[in-house]
């Protein structure tokens, strides 16, 4: 592959968070904001994605678990 340039592209980051509201007044602070947020309540999740405002597509990714 040598002399092939590579496409990487970054997607998001995902972070296991204990306490969702404290973890995302953390990332608030930092300017990021809600961008989308999926409840699954078979599975018993909360995934929260937060990103700049001028940079939707590189979201951090919050995971919740209830239990």
């Amino acid at each position: 592959m040598e002399g092939t340039p590579m496409n990487i592209r970054y997607l998001h980051t995902m972070v296991r968070v204990k306490d969702l509201d404290k973890t995302m007044q953390f990332f608030s602070l930092l300017g990021l904001e809600e961008t989308r947020r999926v409840e699954n309540d078979k599975g018993r999740f909360t995934l929260v994605f937060m990103a700049p405002p001028d940079q939707p597509e590189c979201p951090v990714e919050l995971t919740y678990n209830w239990d």
